[in-house]
């Protein structure tokens, strides 16, 4: 059944507002978006046909607010609303209260939602269906024996809330006598962050790569992946590099990867975009990690190397519209790679960063797209997540990828806040990285890349004459004409 979309709500911010109005309005629609009060000179806001701003506790509470969302949707005329990532885009009620007001939602089912965003749901319907998973323990099965159970699992463990994401409450224990301790924090941030302190436990896998499959369906049983992405470079269980095709995978796993997250998405009956997220050992074999019930950050790698736009895909699989590919016709060019742009002080354990960026110049150059949120003269704040942008180059190998974002990197400025370019370029400039021998404790194994450049003594008394002249109490005491002088005018000898 066709379903006419004219004007698409954003319920997001940032660099992927931007993104997905740049999609909306390419398809000739209508593009309407939310905004806190604090992201009021954000580019996004400017961007939209329809600005509409929303309340809420705290700025982030605003984009959790659902009644405000709805009342600006019915304001905008919308008849879809994309939720982009993060927020409410993995929330399955707000996806059954938008079908409730009569808007098509972008994304997948309630009921996929909640199947395939719950992991403690998820690990068990895919090991039902015969789909590999790591050897593990679930608190629900029997709360009492839990301890006991994670402990015959055997260490080292990984716990996780059930209702996690984004690396938060999750804890590697490596002993059995910090277990106990550890369940008890992995609890508390699982409430605090989900408001779901339910936790299970898995067998770690030492230096394991991720590897994630991006999927998308349709309403009529249409499933293809759009082959992987490797996603093992990462801080605090966050990803920070992304790139396709991954350097671990042959031919043959990367059709057995490719072949078990299209059939997981099958059986789940999965429509729209969804990521099946995969731990990789080293001898070969993979287990399912979770399932992604949304776009993911790391999207433009895919779309770079098939040419297919995953937010005009979304959309028009929210029209009711047939996939446009058979998985035979999903093909694959060269190499891809991004980087996540962070406001943060990598030398300081990533403590978050604030500021005013005083001068921004994004890269241009053959290969390399900049996906950037903020702009010239916006306040940074510690209101929301700290990235800023992410920066995408396109090769024809991983050789030509990797020169092109480091050229892009060295080109470009962003003054006023600290960020983490300097320490991702010199990641990616590593040997290791280079010869593609990477995994998730990457830099655990390199805490030296975190570290500041040492700046040379001339360098250094050049920077801070030239900070010192551009200060204005400087400047005006530098251009000061003292009495009697300043009195005789313009007067010469």
């Amino acid at each position: 059944m066709h379903r006419p979309i004219r004007t698409v709500l954003v319920a997001n911010r940032g660099e992927i507002a931007m993104r997905v109005l740049r999609t909306v309005n390419a398809m000739g629609l209508r593009g309407a978006l939310v905004y806190h009060a604090a992201d009021r000179d954000a580019p996004a806001v400017a961007a939209a046909d329809l600005a509409i701003q929303i309340n809420g506790a705290t700025p982030v509470g605003a984009y959790l607010n659902v009644e405000e969302i709805l009342r600006a949707a019915e304001q905008a005329q919308a008849d879809a609303i994309h939720p982009g990532y993060g927020f409410l885009s993995e929330n399955a009620a707000f996806a059954r209260r938008v079908a409730q007001a009569g808007l098509a939602f972008i994304g997948p089912s309630p009921e996929a939602i909640e199947l395939m965003g719950d992991k403690v749901r998820a690990r068990s319907f895919v090991e039902s269906r015969g789909f590999p998973v790591a050897p593990s323990a679930i608190e629900d099965d029997a709360p009492a024996s839990f301890v006991a159970r994670a402990r015959k699992v055997g260490f080292p463990l990984l716990i996780k809330p059930a209702a996690g994401g984004g690396g938060k409450g999750m804890r590697i224990v490596r002993e059995a006598a910090a277990l106990e301790s550890e369940i008890a924090r992995a609890r508390s941030e699982g409430e605090r962050y989900f408001g779901d302190g339910r936790l299970y436990v898995e067998r770690y896998v030492e230096r394991p790569r991720h590897i994630e499959v991006q999927v998308l369906g349709d309403a009529h049983g249409n499933v293809v992946h759009l082959w992987e992405r490797e996603c093992s470079v990462q801080r605090r269980f966050q990803k920070i590099i992304e790139e396709t095709p991954s350097p671990a995978l042959d031919p043959d796993r990367r059709r057995q990867i490719c072949a078990a997250a299209a059939g997981i998405a099958h059986a789940a009956g999965y429509r729209n975009a969804g990521t099946v997220e995969f731990i990789y050992a080293e001898d070969g074999s993979f287990y399912f990690l979770e399932m992604n019930t949304r776009l993911q950050v790391e999207h433009p790698v895919t779309e770079m190397v098939t040419g297919l736009d995953l937010v005009e895909q979304q959309i028009r699989v929210a029209m009711g519209e047939r996939l446009s590919l058979a998985q035979g016709e999903v093909g694959r060019h060269g190499h891809a790679i991004e980087l996540r742009i962070y406001a943060e002080e990598p030398a300081r354990n990533f403590t978050p960063a604030t500021g005013r960026i005083v001068r921004l110049r994004l890269p241009q150059g053959e290969g390399i797209r900049m996906d950037c949120g903020v702009r010239e003269g916006q306040a940074v704040t510690a209101a929301f997540d700290p990235m800023l942008a992410k920066l995408i180059a396109y090769g024809a190998d991983r050789e030509q990828a990797i020169a092109r974002v480091r050229l892009a990197l060295a080109r470009l400025v962003l003054l006023g806040c600290p960020t983490n370019a300097s320490f991702l370029d010199r990641l990616i400039a590593h040997p290791a990285f280079a010869r593609g021998e990477i995994h998730t404790g990457f830099l655990d194994a390199h805490p030296e890349l975190a570290a500041d450049s040492p700046i040379e003594p001339d360098a250094r008394l050049a920077l801070l004459a030239a900070t010192a002249l551009s200060h204005p109490q400087v400047l005006e005491t530098a251009h000061a004409v003292p009495e009697p002088l300043a009195s005789i005018g313009g007067w010469r000898n």
